[in-house]
């Protein structure tokens, strides 16, 4: 019996040591930064904490696809931009984001489970994310949910969607620490299939039917202008923002991952 489970055992030790095949799952932690209609020169002035759970499945040494769910809190200032429209503009937002993804994962060098020389490898990805998002704005120091007010004139019922799906994209380094446990380093974008993750992307509404519609708290938030000047930009129909641009985000993160190889040994021949 022992001159047949010996080879056995010698396939599973080198598929063990060589392992391609394989679950991954862990965890991250990072940054998250905003860019749309109150970040349009791609500031980075004002990143948010980040977190979420990684799952892995490893095709083969080149190729792995990954799920995750994310979270991130992204947020902008008028009045940290270098444009003079923005800042008399003088709109910001907070919001908390929770992130389904998909990606696929493309490796520049054959990478292997514990093997000596093939433990890491840069690595390009794409994939699809499926994003929640609640724009919130400081007023009278409490926090507002901006959609509810429709303040670009939307009607009850008509507010834009707090749900969107976009497009990931972007590139990492990963590098084993031992057999089971590796390091994932990303930078990622997403480009959103909305322009309103700020609430801010066409024009201003008439602010007095505005008001009489929704209340004197969307009309201020709509038009934040008369709060830095005596004279206030919210003209009817002027422009609020750039609804020919979509809005979107990066995160970096760092991620600690443990590996589940999938052994795929022979059967064992039992003597006639």
């Amino acid at each position: 019996m022992v001159r047949f489970l010996m080879p056995v055992l010698l396939c599973c030790i080198t598929l063990l040591a060589n392992a391609q095949k394989g679950y991954e799952i862990g965890g991250w932690v990072g940054l998250s930064n905003y860019f749309g209609d109150l970040n349009t020169n791609y500031r980075l002035s004002k990143p948010g904490p980040a977190a979420g759970l990684i799952g892995r499945y490893d095709i083969n040494s080149r190729m792995a696809v990954k799920l995750s769910a994310n979270y991130g809190l992204l947020r902008a200032d008028d009045a940290d931009s270098d444009n003079s429209f923005e800042r008399a503009r003088n709109l910001s937002f907070q919001s908390n984001i929770f992130e389904g993804a998909f990606q696929y994962e493309f490796h520049f060098l054959p990478y292997l489970h514990g093997s000596d020389d093939r433990f890491y490898t840069p690595y390009l990805f794409a994939g699809l994310n499926f994003t929640h998002f609640n724009p919130r704005a400081k007023y009278n120091d409490e926090w507002v949910r901006l959609r509810p007010l429709g303040t670009e004139g939307q009607q009850p019922g008509n507010e834009y969607t707090s749900v969107t799906l976009g497009l990931l994209y972007g590139f990492g380094v990963k590098f084993d620490l031992n057999l089971y446990w590796s390091v994932n380093i990303e930078l990622s974008g997403r480009t959103l299939f909305t322009d309103y993750l700020d609430d801010v992307s066409t024009t201003y509404p008439d602010l007095i039917s505005l008001e009489a519609q929704r209340g004197p708290i969307a009309a201020a938030l709509s038009d934040r202008s008369g709060e830095i000047s005596e004279t206030s930009i919210g003209e009817f129909g002027r422009q609020r923002g750039n609804a020919q641009n979509n809005d979107g985000y990066a995160i970096l993160s760092i991620g600690f991952v443990y590996y589940i190889p999938i052994l795929e040994c022979p059967d064992i021949s039992h003597p006639r």
